[in-house]
């Protein structure tokens, strides 16, 4: 069995995408999203997500699914999370879905797909993918994202000006930033399972591929696939997306995520951050900020996401 490096003290800010950090400061600095995020905490969204939760799906134990605790266990020890979320698992929906609330009290869950499709150590790469929020600290975004629909009709233009909001792009940026914070969260996937190759076979899984389908011929077309997408358009994605974004929710977009994790490894970045993390010490030392923006970027009045993004 391969043995793992225990990545200690390592900030998530040595393998954030710069896309994922350009588009949340373009976030950040959008005129509203401030008292979006009171409004969030007002209504006590996380309080409710987290009850939704516990009261619908199974609590995973290592005594009635150890396949999943262990591989969370493990996934929280290699990077470097201190508390372990609590662990849920949800009902069959015909392919692999995960996802991780909670910004106080964090909790994982993962299908019966992702149960029954993922080996132990491609596990490690889907629980790394969810880890990544919490050390990102950014699980409050990735909320706000999962009940925009839920706010539009609670919110009247009476009462926040949600209308208006979104019509200059604010929900157009969040779903934006939700889509590049994958591109990290892929990342953080490939520093918990340290194999590129189930990193790939993982992310084949995701889109939809179980095991009996995963020959050599279509794991090597799977990657040439890949690699000809980021070779060929990936450097105009981010444009592209401006206006795809707010639909990414029926994509999945895992060729092109597959293809930047790859040529993020094939640089060499993956390699020398995990030959340089010294266990005991921070690869990297980063100010504090605080996950709310208006205290780390001033709004900008008559901003707009598309000319500024």
């Amino acid at each position: 069995m391969m043995t793992r490096k225990i990545l200690t003290g390592i900030n998530s800010k040595t393998y954030e995408h710069p896309f994922d950090r350009q588009a949340l400061g373009s976030l950040q600095k959008m005129p509203g999203i401030s008292p979006l995020l009171k409004k969030i905490n007002e209504y006590g969204i996380d309080r409710l997500l987290r009850l939704q939760s516990i009261g619908s799906e199974i609590r995973v134990t290592n005594r009635n699914f150890p396949k999943l605790y262990q591989a969370l266990e493990e996934t929280c020890e290699i990077l470097d999370v201190a508390t372990l979320p609590e662990l849920y698992l949800f009902r069959g929906t015909g392919y692999i879905q995960t996802y991780i609330i909670g910004v106080e009290k964090p909790i994982v869950a993962v299908n019966l797909e992702a149960m029954e499709w993922l080996t132990g150590e491609e596990l490690l790469y889907i629980f790394g993918y969810e880890i990544s929020r919490i050390k990102s600290q950014h699980i409050t975004y990735h909320q706000m994202a999962f009940v925009m629909p839920t706010l539009k009709n609670l919110l009247s233009s009476t009462t926040l000006g949600i209308g208006g909001l979104v019509a200059s792009g604010m929900e157009l940026a969040l779903y934006n930033w939700v889509m590049m914070a994958k591109l990290t969260a892929d990342r953080a996937g490939l520093l918990a399972c340290q194999d590129i190759n189930i990193a790939t076979t993982a992310l084949m899984k995701l889109a939809g591929l179980p095991e009996e389908y995963l020959t050599d011929y279509v794991i090597e077309d799977f990657l040439i696939q890949a690699r000809e997408f980021t070779s060929n358009h990936f450097d105009s994605l981010d444009k592209v997306t401006k206006i795809l974004s707010y639909s990414e929710s029926r994509l999945s977009w895992i060729v092109m995520r597959t293809g930047e994790l790859l040529t993020w490894y094939d640089s060499g970045e993956y390699k020398n951050l995990i030959d340089n993390v010294i266990p005991g010490n921070e690869t990297i030392k980063t100010p504090a900020t605080s996950e709310f923006p208006e205290e780390n970027n001033p709004e900008k009045e008559g901003w707009n996401f598309i000319s500024s993004w």
